[in-house]
C-alpha cells in the first residue's frame, strides 16, 4: 500500500519534473537531451550480456570508475551500461570512460518506466553506487530476478532516521538487495537495522581513483611558474565562497585563491567573484586574488596546483565533499564542520594528522593561513594524506569478489 501511494505521488509530481527538466536545461542543456529516457525509452538495444551500474552524479561517476575497470576486465565478454541523474555525472562519465561504457539516464522511478529499462537492457547484474534506494526499480529487479548489489554505501544517523520514518517503502527495498557494501562498520550496522540483510564491509572506493598523471604534471607546472601560494577551494557549495572571501582579508596579497565550484550550473554566477577563468586559460595576472576554476575533469590538476585546500559543502550543514582525492594528492586538507557524509574518511585522515578541521569559514581561513606558512607542518600533512591512501586500498577488489560471486550463483540458477 505505502509503494502504493508512493507511486502515485510520482505520478502526481510528473509535469513539475518536466518543468524541473526544462528549467535547469537553460543552465545545462544535457538535461534536455535524450529526454524518453528519462521514462524507459532507449534507442539502441545491447549485442551482448549487460552489466549496469549506477553512479547518480559526479562523485559517484569517479568513485565507482575503479570498479567498473574491474568489471570490464573481469568479464570481456559483456558490455558495461552506466546510469545517472544528472547532466554533470554524465559528462564526467564520458569523460573518464569515453566510449568503453553504454551511458543513459536512468528512469525516473515509475513501474512502467523501470519495467520499459530492464526489459530494454536485461541486466545480468545491477550495482547501485552508494545510497541510491529506489523502491519501484527495486522491487522490478526482484520481479525480473535481476540480482542488485549496492556498492560503497553509506548511511549517516541522520539519513538512517530519515529512511526509519519510511520504513515502509525502504525497508522492502533494502531487504530485497542481493548484498550491500559498506564504507565502514558504523554504514554497515545502520544499513543492517535499516533492513539490509547480507552487508560486508568493503571500505571505500574513492581511495582506489586512480589519478591523472597528466593533470598532476600540468598543475605543477602551473603552480611554478605561478610562483605564488595557492589555496585552494574545493566544491564548493551555494553561499560557501562568500563566506569564504570575507575571511580572506588577514591573508597576504601573495596568496591566490582558486574556486573550484561543485556544480558547473553556478560557474557564471561564482565568475562575479573572480578576476579570471581557467576555462579562458588565462594565466593570473600578479595583482589577481581570485581565480575561478570552472573546467570539468580536472580536480587532479587543481589539487596538484595548490599548497592548501578548503573542503566545500562543509562550512554549511551539507556534509561534506570528497576529502580522500585531496589526500591522495599530497596537499594539506581544511574541514569545515559539516563531514558526515564523509564520515570515516574524515575520521581517518584526521587521526592521520593529514587534515584539520574548523569550526567554521574564518576559522578555516586562519587555519589555512597557518598552514601556508609552515613549509614543515604541509609536507607532514602530505605525506600523512598519501599514506593514509595508500594504506586504505583495496574495495575494488572486495566488491569485484561480491559481484563475481553474485554472478556465479545467478548463473546456476
Amino acid at each position: 500500500m505505502k509503494r502504493l501511494l508512493y507511486t502515485l505521488a510520482l505520478y502526481a509530481a510528473a509535469p513539475l519534473i518536466l518543468l524541473k527538466l526544462w528549467w535547469r536545461g537553460w543552465r545545462e542543456p544535457g538535461y534536455r537531451r535524450r529526454i524518453a529516457e528519462r521514462f524507459g525509452g532507449y534507442r539502441d538495444a545491447p549485442g551482448r550480456p549487460v552489466l549496469w551500474v549506477h553512479a547518480v552524479s559526479v562523485g559517484e561517476a569517479r568513485a565507482s570508475a575503479p570498479l567498473l575497470r574491474a568489471l570490464a576486465t573481469a568479464n570481456p565478454g559483456t558490455e558495461l551500461l552506466v546510469t545517472c541523474m544528472t547532466a554533470a555525472g554524465r559528462e564526467a562519465l564520458k569523460e573518464i570512460h569515453g566510449e568503453s561504457v553504454h551511458v543513459a539516464w536512468l528512469p525516473y522511478d515509475y513501474p512502467g518506466a523501470v519495467r520499459r529499462f530492464l526489459e530494454h537492457f536485461r541486466p545480468r547484474l545491477g550495482v547501485l553506487v552508494e545510497t541510491e534506494i529506489w523502491p519501484n526499480l527495486l522491487a522490478a529487479c526482484r520481479a525480473y530476478g535481476v540480482p542488485v548489489l549496492l556498492a560503497n554505501a553509506r548511511m549517516s544517523e541522520k539519513s538512517a532516521r530519515g529512511y526509519a520514518r519510511w520504513s515502509g517503502l525502504t525497508r522492502p527495498a533494502l531487504a530485497s538487495l542481493a548484498a550491500v557494501c559498506a564504507q565502514s562498520g558504523e554504514d554497515a550496522e545502520r544499513l543492517r537495522r535499516l533492513g539490509a540483510q547480507r552487508v560486508e564491509v568493503s571500505g571505500n572506493l574513492k581511495f582506489d581513483s586512480a589519478p591523472d598523471e597528466a593533470k598532476r604534471a600540468e598543475g605543477r607546472a602551473w603552480r611554478e611558474q605561478l610562483g605564488r601560494p595557492v589555496l585552494l577551494l574545493a566544491s564548493t557549495r551555494e553561499g560557501e565562497e562568500a563566506m569564504l572571501l570575507a575571511a580572506s582579508g588577514v591573508l597576504p596579497s601573495e596568496v591566490l585563491i582558486v574556486i573550484v565550484p561543485r556544480h558547473p550550473r553556478r560557474f557564471d554566477e561564482v565568475a562575479s567573484l573572480a578576476s579570471g577563468r581557467r576555462s579562458r586559460r588565462d594565466p593570473p595576472r600578479a595583482e589577481d586574488r581570485v581565480y575561478l576554476g570552472d573546467t570539468m575533469g580536472e580536480m587532479d590538476f587543481y589539487y596538484a596546483a595548490s599548497d592548501v585546500a578548503v573542503i566545500g559543502g562543509s562550512l554549511l550543514p551539507r556534509g561534506g565533499q570528497n576529502l580522500i582525492e585531496a589526500c591522495a594528492a599530497g596537499v594539506p586538507v581544511v574541514l569545515g564542520p559539516s563531514m558526515f557524509n564523509f564520515a570515516e574518511a574524515t575520521r581517518l585522515a584526521l587521526e592521520a594528522g593529514a587534515a584539520v578541521q574548523a569550526a567554521d569559514a574564518a576559522s578555516a581561513v586562519r587555519q589555512a593561513l597557518g598552514l601556508l606558512s609552515d613549509r614543515g607542518k604541509r609536507a607532514a600533512m602530505a605525506q600523512a594524506g598519501r599514506t593514509l591512501c595508500e594504506a586504505h586500498r583495496g574495495a575494488t577488489r572486495k566488491h569485484l569478489e561480491l559481484c563475481d560471486e553474485i554472478l556465479r550463483v545467478r548463473a546456476r540458477d
